[in-house]
């Protein structure tokens, strides 16, 4: 898949002192970017209510992203209690 990787997104992870945190985040787009298919990427779930928006789970961190057609796009990476509050 095709990834992007939003301003909004850098910000949020700049914030992030935690390095384990840091490091999952890494990995996490390593996976990302191996998937063939949405079914392939650990972890990510569809948010209810919209049509290509996507969560994915990273210790009590959330990383939305935009799945369309073969691209994915990184926009927040937020705290659980406020992602939902930001994104989308």
């Amino acid at each position: 898949m095709n990834l992007k990787i939003d301003r909004r997104f850098e910000k949020d992870t700049d914030k992030i002192k935690d390095s384990k945190i840091l490091s999952r985040i890494a990995v996490c787009i390593e996976q990302v970017s191996q998937a063939s298919s949405i079914s392939d990427i650990p972890s990510v779930k569809k948010l209810t209510g919209f049509k290509n928006h996507y969560r994915i789970k990273i210790g009590d961190y959330r990383a939305g992203i935009l799945i369309s057609d073969d691209e994915v796009l990184f926009e927040r990476f937020l705290h659980r209690k406020d992602i939902y509050k930001y994104y989308p």
